[in-house]
């Protein structure tokens, strides 16, 4: 079968949600044999044009159009792109040329136009020179098809490990009935022709994954309940991946007094979660301890006045769980409101909350600690200290008061050490936007860091600076040798996204080379129909080893911020996907089970 890859740009659509600084990047949409073009990522983009950055440190947030995708001469992929402004407009001074490359089209490298140049991104370096509305419109030695559809080399002596390279104008992908007129706002670029295993892949991470199979022993040996109970299954998904479920077997017509075989149906286990779990609770953090789960977020209901904790025995019962009152506005003296994103955390065996308050106007918004007393109740207002400030390791405030503010600290530990990331923003004497900033945390006494604040991460893409420039939000997700820090970017309105940065044991994580920022987010508007402005979120392990993600969203565009819990889906190379909704996660029609059970008798 033959397989078509073309990249695209999208027109602004306000009603759509969909503005310039998300429009004006870079879309993939793959083509199989004769079939049309399916965008990919939900039809959002895959790759943007970095800001520039001022002697101030203040950013200029910048787009591109006109993507040209093509093979390299040493068999990667390349991008070619006009750099604009942020909102669409040509660039002051002239048009400025950006350049990557890529081995997947998932992960790109901004390269040099020398290096292009020699990797074939020329114009002559395809066989053409011609341009065509103002689009780098490559070919090599082509001829238009037929039905106009698009341009297709001639020369199959061209092609390479089964692929060829094809090129498209404007003018024939537009109007009704091409290709790719059901790709919501399209504007063709290019397209080029990819292997089968590039075309798996790419459906792989950038298609949401859904549940295609389940598969339970054929014959199981066990004695009574409690050992057929341990008996699970596994799922399938369409990318691949595979995971272990828990089933809930019918022993009714099983007599464990006699031996036998006995066929019986189970159902495969599935917690609920309707969205959302909370009306306005944003921020929404889940910890384990003590055998017990915990839930706390922001309150937006009193304006962010006080916060309060539910606890159940089980992930499921914290959905009515009683709320009960852990902090306010008036106890404290210096808490005075802007009660924001309380987050549980356990540093040497201890239970703390982090959280962000102030004294009294926004800008004195600093990061604060809770400690958990030696046996005490998470859900016990007395059992929990006052807050106290973030101090550096100097003994100084984190921030200072009215210039700077800090919030959304959160704490993980890392090959022995101890480590929090939180979001800063400067605004005297300019407002910079807000910022993650990294340093070591001493653990026996963790209101204090053990090093100097490490910058590492600014919102330079344009789904980070949408509508305002705000990185904050980070959580750690650690799967063994990786570590993943998710974050959420531009305002806390419909825009909200959740991004991520990685990074793996044995490198330095005060040095931001030694972290890879994901040049797309992985939840947004377009992830799940009907959440809006999907951010600020968390994690936790249950019993039985599985990853949820607590998130805030809004149902419906104007909607307030609202809680979530979600199971996190991991794709086939161990990278976290959050867009795997309940319906996806577990086919209805593939829930129940059957299996033989054999009884031996007890000697």
């Amino acid at each position: 079968m033959r397989y078509e890859l073309m990249c695209y740009t999208r027109k602004p659509d306000q009603a759509l949600y969909y503005e310039e600084r998300l429009a004006f990047s870079m879309h993939l949409a793959l083509r199989e044999g004769d079939g049309p073009y399916v965008p990919l990522n939900h039809n959002s983009g895959v790759l943007f044009a970095k800001a520039t950055e001022n002697e101030d440190w203040s950013l200029n947030p910048k787009s591109l159009r006109d993507p040209v995708l093509y093979r390299r001469t040493d068999g990667l992929f390349g991008v070619r792109a006009v750099r604009i402004e942020g909102d669409g407009d040509e660039e002051a001074g002239g048009a400025t040329v950006l350049h990557w490359k890529s081995k997947d089209l998932i992960v790109y490298e901004e390269v040099s136009a020398d290096e292009a140049e020699q990797s074939g991104a020329s114009a002559q370096a395809a066989g053409c020179e011609a341009e065509r509305n103002g689009a780098f419109a490559e070919t090599a030695g082509c001829e238009a098809e037929r039905n106009g559809a698009f341009a297709e080399t001639a020369e199959r002596g061209a092609e390479r490990d089964g692929t060829f390279a094809e090129r498209v104008s404007t003018e024939a992908m537009a109007g009704e009935g091409c290709l790719c007129a059901q790709i919501e706002g399209c504007v063709p670029g290019t397209v080029v022709g990819i292997s089968e295993a590039e075309a798996v892949y790419l459906k792989q991470k950038l298609l949401t994954p859904e549940n295609v199979g389940v598969t339970v022993p054929e014959k199981v040996c066990a004695k009574n309940a409690g050992e057929l109970s341990r008996v699970t299954g596994v799922l399938q998904y369409s990318d691949g991946t595979r995971r272990a479920c828990r089933v809930d077997w019918d022993c009714a017509g099983i007599d464990f007094s006699r031996p036998g075989e006995y066929r019986v149906t189970g159902t495969v286990h599935q917690e609920h979660f309707p969205f959302p779990i909370a009306y306005n609770r944003a921020d929404p953090c889940v910890a384990r301890w003590n055998g017990k789960y915990y839930f706390i977020a922001t309150n937006d209901a009193d304006d962010n006045h006080t916060l309060y904790i539910r606890e159940s025995d089980t992930l499921a019962g914290l959905v009515d769980a009683e709320e009960i009152l852990l902090l306010d506005s008036v106890t404290y003296e210096g808490i005075g409101g802007l009660l924001w994103a309380p987050e549980f955390h356990e540093i040497n065996g201890k239970l703390y909350i982090f959280h962000a308050a102030t004294p009294g106007e926004f800008y004195c918004e600093e990061s604060h600690i809770m400690e958990l007393r030696e046996g005490g109740n998470p859900a016990c207002r007395a059992d929990w200290s006052a807050p106290k400030r973030i101090l550096k390791r100097d003994g100084s405030y984190l921030c200072e008061m009215g210039k700077t503010i800090s919030l959304d600290m959160t704490c993980f530990p890392w090959e022995g050490d101890y480590y929090v990331v939180w979001s800063q923003r400067q605004f005297l004497p300019k407002d910079l936007g807000a910022w993650l900033y990294i340093a070591k945390l001493d653990p026996e006494q963790p209101w204090r860091l053990l090093t100097d604040p490490v910058v590492l991460s600014k919102p330079d893409f344009g789904w980070a600076n949408n509508h305002v420039f705000v990185d904050e939000g980070p959580f750690a997700l650690i799967r063994g040798e990786r570590l993943f820090l998710t974050f959420s970017s531009a305002l806390v309105d419909y825009t909200y996204v959740v991004g991520y940065l990685e990074t793996q044991k044995g490198r330095d994580l005060l040095d931001p080379a030694s972290w890879r920022k994901n040049g797309y987010p992985i939840l947004s508007a377009r992830s799940v129909p009907g959440e809006y402005g999907t951010g600020h979120n968390a994690y936790v392990e249950d019993e039985d080893g599985t990853i949820w993600n607590t998130y805030h969203a809004r149902p419906g565009a104007e909607g307030v911020r609202s809680s979530g819990i979600r199971r996190v889906h991991f794709d086939v190379d161990g990278c976290p996907m959050l867009d795997v909704t309940e319906e996806l996660d577990l086919k209805r029609e593939l829930r129940q089970v059957q299996t033989v059970v054999s009884v031996e008798g007890i000697s």
